[in-house]
């Protein structure tokens, strides 16, 4: 019951019934905010939440130290199972470990197509079913469409959902007509789903700016709990 009980909490769920069933096989994902929001965690709890329903994560970081990932992994568990008082934790944890693979590329050092390479070699090589890839510390204004559109490619060849983070630096904060970060325009067409982080004094505030082919910039009126990015007491 714990489970069900904390799939349900999820507000990815929120996302598959407000949006055109959330982003969906065989797409990208793209959450962004302004640095030190939650994007990353907010990519773990994703990966967390697929994770409990017994599915198997690749997370693909291009940070320089990956311990920080992990710590998100463990504090996130850790807080969940501590408040749901999870029969069984350490079992449970174990599990979801055994279901997750954590891999780490220097974004100047290699190119999209490497890293394309690197993750069909995993999936197919290593018999690893990845049902869902996150990829944090991707830095956009390194990268352009065309180079991007591989891992779009490459969410369609493996049929997965492929979730990114991008963050938003003080100067680069000024958006189009549609809500769209404008140093992020020439990558939408390879995205189909876009949510942004709006921290307020304690909750975190999700907008749906975009949702495949339809009408951006939606409120999801979801407030979540800032330590582990469940829907908040009370909404």
């Amino acid at each position: 019951m714990i489970r069900e009980e904390l799939i349900s909490r999820s507000p990815f769920r929120i996302l598959e019934r407000s949006s055109h069933g959330g982003v969906g096989k065989g797409n990208v994902g793209l959450i962004t905010a302004r640095k030190g929001v939650g994007k990353t965690a907010c990519l773990v709890h994703l990966a967390t939440d697929q994770l409990f329903q017994g599915k198997h994560v690749i997370h693909v970081s291009f940070s320089p130290d990956t311990s920080h990932i992990i710590s998100w992994y463990e504090d996130i568990f850790e807080e969940i199972a501590m408040r749901y008082k999870l029969e069984n934790a350490m079992t449970i944890h174990d599990d979801l470990v055994r279901h997750r693979i954590i891999l780490n590329f220097k974004q100047d050092g290699i190119s999209a197509s490497q890293v394309k390479k690197s993750l069909l070699s995993i999936i197919n090589g290593a018999q690893f079913h990845a049902d869902i890839i996150v990829v944090d510390g991707y830095d956009f204004t390194k990268s352009n469409p065309g180079e991007f559109s591989l891992f779009k490619q490459l969410a369609e060849e493996l049929q997965v959902e492929l979730w990114f983070s991008a963050t938003l630096r003080r100067e680069e904060r000024s958006f189009n007509d549609a809500g769209i970060p404008t140093v992020l325009e020439t990558f939408m067409p390879h995205v189909a789903t876009m949510i942004m982080l709006d921290p307020q004094d304690d909750y975190i505030h999700l907008t749906l700016v975009k949702d495949h082919d339809a009408a951006p910039n939606r409120d999801l009126h979801l407030k979540l709990d800032p330590q582990i990015l469940l829907i908040a007491d009370g909404v």
